[in-house]
């Protein structure tokens, strides 16, 4: 095709396409629904940590949450990579604002206090994000990018979810389950029964489920201890209005050790975003992503974390593979619609009736809706692989030791790490010889020593670089294959370079 676009008949609606005025909205409401679970599990995470215990300030960090999403999304499908991508809260933060939450200096301090120092960490890490993608050396460095180093940072963003799936299903499986033979059911079976079926299919699976969930509340089948149980509670208490402003919560405090360990989140992210633009790309039928895609992309992605900074999240932003897989279970990759939710998301979180209505949504559904969408980005990053010599040992080999190695080293981090609010000489000394920590035993200060304080904050910044990338299987993954895709000898055609070119233009 002239205009580089990949086609994919398919499609119910394209990249470019523009449903109609109704479609448009619930649709774009569905992208909300799909990204809600994960959006708002990242507030639910972060409040203790920052010691949160106020239900209504809870409230109104998920309602800032939801604003500063609707915002990015608008700047990054609009004059970022322009493709139908949500832009959200990122779970690759969460492990250094652990950290920054749990240095000593912060000990005593109250949630506000907390919260300004990830807010000073988040807004200087977005300036870096900016500059890389300003200068382009994203996109230089896409050189040494093949489909060997794409599928399986692709494939582990949705392997690595496993545990939002299953497990939270499993806390009640016959609704759990409900909600996952409904999507499978109206996606799969009934697509050509019915037009709704087709385009909401999601959306109709979590209201029928929702629906279930609530009648039995109501009948008392369903009691207030109960996984399914459905409570309006949170509906009744909340008001009805609040708008998000920069700086509630204070003006951001800076640090070098919060900075440098933040850093290890936006390395992970930006991984992680270049996989979700190739995967959205292939499913939406957009051309495959070029550097000048990728630049803007990780350049506006850098824009969305200081809104995001700005306005106190606690958290960044970055692409969000669940609607991904929304894409490829509904077939509609319209642009139109993501903006459509992006503005839904914003109205929305000035709306926080509307916003505590969502939070009764009981979490096997949710976790049902995980299970059926997960799947979907391991294949897409598995169908990079047509364009792969399969037959090739060399290929094989990288391919398995990266996807070994992404479900595998973060397996052992989550076995082996502390976190860095509990070092301590004694503490460490429990771990064996040959750990990450041995260098952390050797520099961890110990009182009357003499150590400068320096240590302390160059072992925090380390530490907080090592475990997150570490605990990141899609960073692993991707590392991996890039150094042996870019060492081991191999032809282009060999390593599906050939035919990735080709389908780039």
């Amino acid at each position: 095709m002239s205009d580089g676009k990949v086609k994919n008949h398919n499609l119910l609606y394209g990249i470019d396409d523009k449903p109609p005025l109704v479609e448009t909205g619930v649709l774009g409401l569905q992208h909300y629904l799909t990204m809600f679970g994960s959006t708002l599990a990242i507030p639910l995470l972060l409040a203790p940590a920052f010691g949160i215990s106020d239900p209504v300030e809870l409230g109104w960090l998920i309602a800032t949450m939801f604003f500063v999403s609707g915002i990015t999304t608008l700047l990054q499908t609009t004059w970022g990579n322009r493709l139908p991508i949500v832009q959200g809260g990122t779970f690759s933060f969460l492990a250094p604002t652990f950290a920054i939450c749990g240095m000593a200096a912060l000990a005593q301090a109250g949630w506000e206090v907390r919260m300004q120092h990830v807010q000073g960490a988040i807004i200087a890490g977005s300036i870096v994000e900016m500059g890389v993608g300003a200068t382009g050396l994203v996109g230089r460095l896409l050189r040494f990018v093949g489909p060997i180093t794409i599928a399986p940072t692709i494939a582990l963003i949705g392997l690595a979810l496993f545990k939002f799936g299953a497990p939270k299903a499993g806390e009640h499986w016959p609704i759990g389950g409900l909600t996952i033979i409904l999507i499978i059911l109206f996606s799969q079976y009934l697509k050509s029964k019915n037009r709704s079926f087709e385009l909401y299919p999601i959306l109709l699976a979590i209201l029928t489920a929702w629906a279930a969930a609530a009648i039995l509340t109501v009948t008392g089948v369903f009691t207030a201890s109960h996984p399914s149980f459905t409570s309006m509670e949170n509906l009744r208490n909340a008001p009805w209005f609040r708008v998000p402003y920069p700086f509630q919560w204070g003006f951001p405090q800076f640090g070098i050790a919060a900075f440098v360990g933040m850093l290890a989140g936006y390395i992970a992210s930006m991984v992680e975003s270049i996989g979700d633009y190739y995967a959205c790309a292939r499913l939406s039928g957009a051309p495959t992503p070029d550097k000048q895609i990728i630049n803007r992309g990780i350049t506006f992605e850098g824009i969305g974390c200081f809104v995001a900074g700005i306005f106190g999240t606690g958290n960044g932003t970055t692409s969000y593979s669940e609607n991904i897989g929304a894409i490829g279970l509904t077939r509609v990759g319209s642009r139109r619609v993501v903006q459509a939710g992006a503005i839904i998301m914003i109205l929305l979180g000035t709306v926080s009736k509307f916003g505590a209505l969502f939070t009764t949504i009981p979490s096997p559904i949710v976790g049902g809706m995980y299970c059926a969408m997960f799947g979907m980005i391991a294949a897409v990053g598995l169908s990079n692989l047509q364009f792969v010599d399969l037959n090739s040992a060399r290929n094989l080999f990288i391919l398995g030791f990266a996807f070994f190695m992404g479900l595998s080293v973060p397996a052992w981090f989550a076995d082996t790490m502390v976190p860095i609010a509990d070092y301590s000489p004694a503490l460490l000394e429990h771990f064996p010889s040959g750990s990450y920590v041995d260098f952390l035993k050797a520099n961890v200060i110990i009182p009357g020593s003499g150590k400068m304080v320096v240590s302390r904050l160059f072992q925090e910044s380390v530490a907080n670089v090592v475990i997150t990338l570490g605990s990141t299987g899609m960073a692993v993954g991707a590392f991996s294959a890039l150094a042996l895709d870019n060492t081991i000898p191999g032809t282009d055609e060999e390593r599906g370079l050939t035919a990735w070119g080709t389908k780039s233009h």
